[in-house]
């Protein structure tokens, strides 16, 4: 079957979803309220938004409730809330509303069942019949997680978050979870997962089709954070295309807010691979742990390993990215009974309990059960001390050079098992920036400020007062986005009337702004590790001449902004059901 066309993993873009709201409400995002709110509208012109700004959950409470709108759920996360608004509603400064968009599985089927035999546990360097993992529970958010005989006595909680039943009708939770963490108790140990004494917690976000939403995943995540103190690892793998730069988008913000609190969070590269720039949200957020997939080649032996096909690369904008690849090509995995994989893709069946799968996600799951296998070796690592002690062992082959293909490497869990006892995580570059960026806290909030006041000289002052570390951050950062990511700013705030022929410098800074204040509005510990996750300066932050051609006034912005007929297609705005 061809792995890019599958149904498994091809993309589910709900009508509505994009950018459109986020657009509409920061352009307006100076406008205040009358006193009387806002009148009643018709159902279809309500739209699914989630609010964030100063003032945490309660504050976002308020103003959703004086905008006529009503909350959906509250997510303390991320101090905002989930809401349903009325279409062309205008919030007060500094308040900004991110628009339901789609996630789907990062996942495509295989078909050939020539070469059943898994050899996923000897790549990582992992005995056959190995009891890693013990002690750690790793959240499942996903489709869901069946009641089958590998996974008895491994899942201790359950929730489901979907308007549908609880189970797996998918069936690529199941398969998550059976990589993480299934005994092998259907193939005699055969397909045992990479950490077989764990635990798991499903957090069930999707249904039958493999879809859901923005808002459905935010309230997962919201459960994961309410009942952290029982999970120490979060394996994400889903996808989705989103525009909003990883600063300001609210799932990257609550998976972030994870990270701080301990837990590590593991996300895929995604499968729109092999081209330039393709790693997907969240896996584009520099602090997560994201995982592009490896390709075994059928054999333990990692001299033929290489990058497969459909991984999503870094490159350009995504240079940090993929972190590592681990084995997601042809693997074998738990089969929830009567699931639509199941029904769908018979002659990708093992026997009666297994099937064969390949996808990003199968490598995130991979990656998981290695970290909850590290932390069971060493339980007080930080999620930081994790990504580095990953990174740091992974295993080089001819296959894995290209670092925007391959990141640091293959996952290599017999080394990283090996040093977590005495790995000591090394300085970051991230960590200079966020100290200047915490000295220069009323700066920051002084230009915000003027931003949203549309007060062009009072910026102008509040920039010239910032220092110029801080200057260096907002130049390396704004260099990080991609295209995409720049236009979706640009739409935002360069229709100021002062923005004059310097529209790319003028917005690079409204953008930087934001993208502090959204780390300070949502109560992150942003001044000690916000922009961090690895050593940028080497990789990712290594395109100061770039940056400094682009903030040279060069015509970028009115070849890369300009695109009217992508504009007209991806924000416009589409009703949702109230």
């Amino acid at each position: 079957m061809d792995e890019r066309r599958s149904t498994w993993g091809r993309w589910r873009r709900r009508p509505g979803s994009g950018i459109a709201a986020s657009v509409a409400l920061i352009g307006a995002l100076t406008v205040g309220f009358s006193s009387t709110g806002v009148a009643a509208v018709a159902a279809a012109d309500w739209q699914d938004v989630i609010v964030t700004g100063p003032g945490g959950s309660h504050s976002a409470a308020a103003v959703v409730d004086h905008a006529g709108g009503r909350v959906i759920a509250t997510l303390p996360l991320i101090d905002g809330v989930a809401a349903r608004l009325p279409a062309g509603a205008t919030l007060p400064a500094g308040w900004f509303a991110a628009p339901q968009r789609t996630l789907t599985t990062a996942a495509v089927t295989a078909a050939d069942t020539t070469k059943p035999v898994s050899t996923v546990r000897q790549t990582l360097g992992l005995p056959t019949q190995g009891t890693e993992g013990a002690g750690v529970t790793v959240a499942v958010v996903d489709t869901g997680v069946a009641d089958v005989s590998d996974l008895t006595g491994r899942v201790t909680d359950r929730v489901n978050l979907t308007n549908g039943p609880g189970g797996d009708q998918h069936g690529h939770g199941t398969f998550m979870a059976g990589l993480i963490a299934g005994s092998g108790a259907g193939s005699a140990g055969a397909y045992r997962g990479v950490a077989p004494a764990a635990n798991v917690v499903d957090v069930k976000v999707a249904g039958e089709q493999g879809a859901t939403d923005l808002i459905t995943v935010m309230r997962g995540l919201q459960w994961v954070d309410d009942h952290r103190r029982q999970i120490q690892v979060v394996n994400l793998s889903l996808s989705s295309g989103s525009p909003m730069p990883y600063q300001m988008d609210p799932l990257t913000q609550a998976l972030e807010a994870l990270w701080r609190k301990g837990i590590v969070v593991v996300v895929p590269s995604g499968n729109t691979g092999p081209g330039t720039g393709t790693v997907t949200s969240p896996g584009i957020d520099p602090t997560l742990l994201t995982v592009g997939g490896l390709d075994e080649a059928g054999t333990a032996s990692r001299a033929d390993d290489g990058v497969a096909a459909w991984s999503g690369r870094g490159g350009r904008a995504q240079l940090s990215k993929p972190d590592l690849v681990a084995p997601g090509s042809h693997l074998v995995g738990l089969l929830a009974p009567g699931s639509e994989i199941d029904v769908a893709y018979p002659a990708s069946h093992v026997g009666d309990h297994y099937m064969l799968g390949s996808g990003t996600s199968m490598s995130t799951a991979v990656t998981s059960g290695v970290v909850a296998d590290v932390l069971s070796r060493r339980s007080t690592l930080q999620p930081d001390a994790v990504k580095g002690l990953l990174t740091s062992t992974a295993y080089s082959a001819a296959g894995l050079t290209e670092p925007a293909a391959a990141g640091a490497g293959g996952l290599d869990a017999a080394q990283a098992l090996s040093a977590a006892k005495s790995y000591q995580s090394g300085s970051k570059r991230a960590d200079m920036d966020a100290a200047a960026l915490a000295a220069d806290a009323q700066g920051w909030r002084a230009l915000d400020q003027a931003v949203n006041a549309d007060d062009s000289l009072a910026a102008a002052a509040a920039w010239k007062q910032l220092s110029p570390q801080s200057r260096a951050w907002a130049s390396r950062a704004w260099a990080d986005l991609d295209p995409t990511s720049r236009a979706w700013a640009s739409r935002a705030w360069a229709s100021r009337a002062w923005a004059g022929g310097s529209s790319e410098d003028w917005v690079s800074r409204a953008w930087a702004s934001r993208a502090w204040a959204s780390r300070a509005w949502a109560g992150q510990d942003w001044s000690s590790r916000a922009w961090a996750g690895q050593d940028w300066a080497s990789r990712a932050w290594a395109s100061d001449a770039w940056s400094s051609r682009a903030w040279a006034g060069q015509d970028w912005a009115s070849r890369a902004w300009a695109s009217d007929s992508w504009s007209s297609r991806a924000w416009s705005w589409l009703p949702a059901s109230p």
